[in-house]
């Protein structure tokens, strides 16, 4: 196994499994795009200091500034086959800043301006993060709409289940934790999830692996719907050994 497939297998360990479904010669493009994701992720978590934070991420903007100017990429062991992938297969720049970008909230520890504030962190996190892995298993253009419904569904709930993780990390994940806003929170990512399913036929079978890792999306959602305390409380996700099961039927079946 690589050094970017053992990253991804004990920091996000869905995103490895789920990957085990892609072709093998994907697989390696795949590890690289989401350790780079795992890298900026854990910058503003791994220090109490803001500033060691900020030179983490400014790392990783300065790799995206070597990647855009073709220039010999730094002895890093993700930045290396990263440049390689991103210069390879034509990725956008654009998008692997805005991922890096949007991890400065997690430094700053504010909270979010607004709903619509939260709405764009998770389309340039989770959202980012799915196309491009999209992209890499042969998505077009016109797939966009039905993976970003998708990224966003999972990222919702993703978000969710981790908040009182964030809360307790000194972060103020939702603008308001009350019943009806987080309600109407998971209502939303269950219709965007209806109508990335409703889609799914015009998907390329060749992308299933970059949406399996949202297939918890659905139930979590539906529990947050049903019990917004849950959310407060960090009663969301289901055990680990139902998860990972679960995950495992979705990809021998080619659901999502």
């Amino acid at each position: 196994m690589s050094a970017l497939a053992e990253i991804v297998r004990a920091g996000d360990p869905d995103r490895f499994t789920a990957t085990l479904a892609a072709p093998e010669a994907a697989r390696e493009k795949l590890w690289t795009l989401y350790a780079f994701n795992l890298e900026i992720a854990r910058a503003p978590y791994v220090t109490q200091e803001p500033l060691i934070a900020e030179m983490r991420l400014q790392f990783w903007s300065d790799v995206m500034a070597e990647i855009a100017r073709g220039a010999t990429p730094r002895a890093h062991e993700v930045a290396q086959p990263l440049a390689a992938l991103w210069q390879t297969e034509g990725l956008p720049i654009a998008l692997g800043k805005e991922m890096i970008s949007a991890r400065r909230w997690d430094v700053a520890r504010e909270p979010f301006a607004d709903e619509a504030a939260m709405v764009g962190h998770l389309n340039a996190t989770a959202g980012h993060l799915m196309w491009l892995s999209a992209r890499l298993l042969g998505a077009s253009a016109e797939n966009e709409p039905v993976v970003r419904d998708m990224a966003y569904a999972s990222g919702l709930a993703n978000w969710l289940v981790a908040v009182p993780a964030l809360r307790a990390a000194g972060r103020a994940p939702l603008v308001d934790e009350s019943d009806g806003p987080i309600r109407a929170l998971a209502d939303d990512g269950l219709r965007r999830l209806g109508q990335a399913r409703a889609e799914r036929a015009h998907l390329p079978a060749s992308v299933l692996p970059a949406l399996l890792t949202g297939w918890q999306a659905g139930p979590i959602l539906r529990r947050a719907v049903r019990s917004p305390a849950r959310v407060r409380e960090g009663r969301l996700q289901s055990t680990e050994f139902a998860r990972r099961g679960g995950l495992l039927l979705r990809a021998l079946s080619g659901r999502w």
